[in-house]
C-alpha cells in the first residue's frame, strides 16, 4: 500500500531501512491476519462521519475509506470522492447498516451521539477511534486489533433491537 512505501521511504532517508522493513513487515503481517479473521464474515454497511455543521464524510478514494474496509465495512460514500458534505437526508437515504462518529477531526462524543439518536431513531451509531483509520505510520499496527475488535461491537450491535 501507499502508507507502507511512504514508510520504507521514510526509513531509506533516515537510513533506519532495517527498522523500516520490521516494522511494515509488521503492520502486513497484523492486516493479514485480520483479513483471514473477517474473510468469511458479512461486510457491514457504514457511512463514517468526520465533521458535524456540516456532516462531512470520506469518498471511496481516502486512506480512511480503504481502512474501513480492511475492517469489514463498505463505505456508503464509496463512489463519492474526498470528504463529500452531507445531510441527516442524505444520511437516511444511504440506508446503511449503521453510522460511525470518529474522535477526528470533530471530535464527537457519546453526547452528540445520543443527539444523532434522538434525530435518527432508526440508525445506529457507534463512536470510533479516529486515530486507528487516519493516521499512517506505526500506529497502523494497532489498527488490525482494533478493527477485529469494532467489527465485533458493530455485528452485535446491527442485530439487537
Amino acid at each position: 500500500s501507499d502508507a507502507l512505501e511512504m514508510i520504507d521511504s521514510i526509513g531509506f532517508l533516515t537510513n533506519r531501512i532495517k527498522e523500516s522493513k520490521q516494522l511494515t513487515q509488521g503492520i502486513s503481517g497484523a492486516f493479514l491476519k485480520l483479513k483471514h479473521t473477517l474473510a468469511e464474515k458479512p461486510k457491514i454497511k457504514v457511512l463514517y462521519l468526520i465533521w458535524q455543521d456540516p456532516f462531512m464524510t470520506v469518498g471511496g478514494d481516502t486512506f480512511i475509506s480503504d481502512m474501513l474496509s480492511h475492517a469489514g465495512f463498505i463505505n456508503g460514500f464509496q463512489t463519492d470522492l474526498r470528504y463529500p458534505a452531507t445531510s441527516l437526508t442524505e444520511i437516511e437515504i444511504k440506508e446503511v447498516d449503521l453510522i460511525l462518529l470518529s474522535s477526528e477531526p470533530f471530535p464527537f462524543s457519546q453526547k452528540h451521539l445520543l443527539e444523532l439518536q434522538n434525530t435518527m431513531p432508526s440508525q445506529k451509531f457507534l463512536l470510533v477511534d479516529g486515530e486507528m483509520f487516519s493516521w499512517y505510520g506505526s500506529r497502523m499496527l494497532e489498527s488490525p486489533a482494533y478493527f477485529e475488535q469494532l467489527y465485533q461491537s458493530a455485528a452485535a450491535l446491527i442485530v439487537s433491537n
